[in-house]
């Protein structure tokens, strides 16, 4: 019987296969230990073989995109990244509808649409996110939601089958679609476009940086918004009103520029941010009785280090 390594080299070829990865380069968090196994895959044929030699071998796999949602803990993942990079980086203009591959950049997605005259991913040029993983959670900002835009998506089942899903087959709701409950992944998208002109959508998209960067720590790492918004209520606001603005857990820090982040001052381990963020949730909780439900993607193992301090 062969082994994982064996078949995985198998399904996508040796110079696609690398052992004992670390993460921190590969989430926007810029923490988090190592991946047993780390595959990028270069297409849907060599995608399906690397999925049936995760599942013959019964290994957990997770499904890689710009890593902007995702926290990877300090002990590593038992398990394989599979790397949506960047043979799934591209897309393709016919009139007002766009197909674009699940590996390329929201940004790069949305400065294309522009140069082409084409409105309706405006808001989307700031999500420092990919394709893929803005269709699993339906990712927005400013207004904007991924339903707003997407007409159709291309995923593949576990099986290895690849199906077509409309929009109302996605079933986008708030920060949710059925990609991962039905344990789908995606592969790529049609976009329906509006025509516009250039120079608007270029102002609209400048204005749009320009408010991110006064009011969001980009300077720092972070994988933006932390928590999802509570019904009737703002997450950053809870969690300034709890008097956590600033909170820190070694490297790990509520940010002082907006409440809702919480960002990697620097050398932060995956288990301060962890803990933070348990913190921020039981504080937030005890004081409001509003459970803050994390907006962030948590994999593998974790080691967490005692409470932080409030400023």
């Amino acid at each position: 019987m062969k082994s994982l390594l064996e078949e995985l080299i198998q399904a996508a070829g040796e110079d696609r296969v690398r052992t004992m990865e670390p993460m921190g380069p590969h989430v926007t968090f810029r923490a988090g230990g190592k991946a047993d196994y780390f595959v990028s895959p270069s297409g849907e044929q060599e995608l399906a073989g690397v999925i049936r030699a995760c599942c013959s071998q019964k290994t957990p796999f997770y499904i890689l995109g710009n890593g902007s949602n995702l926290l990877v803990g300090d002990k590593g993942y038992r398990g394989v990244i599979i790397h949506m990079g960047e043979d799934w980086n591209f897309c393709r203009f016919q009139g007002t509808r766009v197909r674009a591959g699940a590996g390329i950049l929201l940004s790069r997605l949305s400065k294309e649409a522009c140069r082409l005259g084409l409105s309706g991913l405006e808001a989307a040029g700031g999500i420092p996110g990919t394709l893929g993983g803005a269709l699993v959670m339906n990712a927005g900002a400013y207004g904007f939601e991924m339903k707003d835009v997407v007409r159709s998506a291309r995923v593949m089942t576990e099986d290895g089958e690849i199906l077509e899903l409309t929009a109302e087959e996605l079933g986008f709701g708030y920060r949710r679609s059925v990609i991962p409950e039905r344990k789908l992944i995606a592969l790529e998208a049609e976009l329906e476009l509006t025509e516009g002109q250039e120079e608007e959508i270029r102002a609209r998209m400048e204005e749009l940086a320009a408010l991110r960067r006064e009011k969001q720590p980009l300077e720092y790492p972070s994988a933006g918004s932390t928590f999802k918004r509570p019904e009737g209520y703002f997450a950053g606001k809870l969690i300034q009103d709890a008097g956590l603005k600033g909170y820190r857990v070694g490297g790990a820090q509520v940010s002082e520029k907006h409440s809702g982040f919480v960002i990697n001052r620097g050398g932060a381990t995956a288990g301060e941010i962890m803990r933070l963020c348990r913190d921020v949730q039981r504080i937030v909780r005890e004081q409001t009785g509003v459970t803050l439900e994390m907006e962030v993607k948590t994999l593998g193992e974790f080691e967490e280090p005692e409470e932080g301090k409030q400023p």
